[in-house]
């Protein structure tokens, strides 16, 4: 199992000086962030796309670029690249450039995202939400297969026969399907027979076992080999020098964050129960001390049949910029030694 991280860039309030960073103080802090990671021997590293006053990653792959121009082993990608709302021409384009920028190190997980700004701001009708998306993974995977295309679609001019450039360094470019918890997502990814991403942010990990086992047996009924076939997760996470120390350092960013998620989709405030809830054994944050985060990691991909690849979403807005430094040298250096083989 590898392990890595992801990061949705969020704007940060100093706990312990109540200071707001700045957003260039906050990308220069990320890029320290990544070369750590980098380091102490993380998988990867991802960033996410979102178009909100609170999130500075609306432009992931300039961020990336910066990242492999810094780093030498770590794997960079998407988490996830808004596809409905791209042209894709233009994401394989950037996405193959970046390859070549980082030797080969790159993931591109594409998605319809988890917040919808993305679609009045671009001009595109949430009415469109799923024709969009399959649609545009269409077209990019056949960009992916031939650089020159000849496709036609709703949504976008067609091509006849254009060539698509750059082609990046990895044949095919590795494009994986970020999904929620619908069953026909699960099933589109295993039909392709493309690597499926799973955002788990809430409930108990284990949950996802039958959309997991529906992506595999959608797979093998499509001819695509088990190893054709690999499974990642994005989850919550931090690690702390003791489970109570990392809970106390995280509780008051994830009550900020999840209140404000909270308010603007009618649920109620979240609680400290909630917390120590999806804290604990079962739940979807994986949050403790080392051994506690490895033995929950390894437990959680035995319920799903198995799991590749493991990201901790890091995204805190009251996380001090040492203690995310810290979180990831324990996460690089204890943790993933400890699930290596599982």
């Amino acid at each position: 199992m590898h392990v890595g991280i992801d990061s949705f860039v969020s704007a940060v309030t100093d706990p312990s000086t109540e200071r707001v960073i700045g957003p260039a103080e906050r990308m220069a802090h990320l890029l320290e962030e990544i070369t750590l990671a980098d380091e102490v021997g993380l998988h990867s590293f991802g960033i996410g796309e979102h178009h909100r006053s609170e999130y500075y990653d609306s432009a992931p792959p300039v961020i990336l670029a910066a990242a492999a121009a810094r780093t030498s082993r770590i794997r960079l990608g998407s988490a996830v690249a808004v596809l409905s709302a791209a042209d894709p021409v233009r994401v394989f384009q950037q996405f193959a450039t970046l390859d070549l920028i980082s030797q080969g190190r790159i993931d591109l997980v594409v998605g319809r995202g988890s917040f919808t700004e993305a679609f009045p701001l671009f001009g595109l009708s949430l009415a469109d939400y799923d024709s969009l998306f399959e649609e545009k993974l269409d077209l990019l995977l056949r960009i992916r297969e031939s650089e020159h295309v000849t496709w036609s679609g709703r949504h976008r001019p067609p091509l006849t026969g254009q060539g698509v450039y750059p082609r990046p360094v990895q044949d095919p470019l590795p494009i994986w399907i970020g999904v929620g918890g619908t069953p026909e997502s699960f099933v589109r990814a295993g039909l392709l027979g493309l690597p499926l991403m799973v955002a788990i942010i809430g409930g108990q990990p284990r949950q996802f076992a039958p959309l997991v086992d529906l992506y595999r047996r959608a797979g093998a009924q499509a001819g695509h080999a088990p190893e054709k076939l690999p499974v990642g997760l994005h989850v919550f996470g931090y690690v702390g020098e003791s489970t109570q120390a990392a809970s106390d350092t995280i509780y008051p960013g994830w009550h900020e964050m999840f209140t404000k998620v909270s308010r603007e989709r009618g649920f109620a405030a979240p609680s400290r129960a909630q917390f120590d809830a999806t804290s604990g054994p079962d739940g979807a944050f994986f949050m403790g001390d080392p051994d506690t985060v490895a033995e929950k990691l390894v437990r959680i991909s035995a319920q799903l049949g198995g799991v590749d690849r493991i990201s901790l979403q890091m995204t805190n807005p009251r996380l001090a910029h040492a203690d995310l430094l810290r979180g990831i040298e324990l996460l690089g250096r204890e943790v993933a030694p400890r699930v290596a083989g599982a």
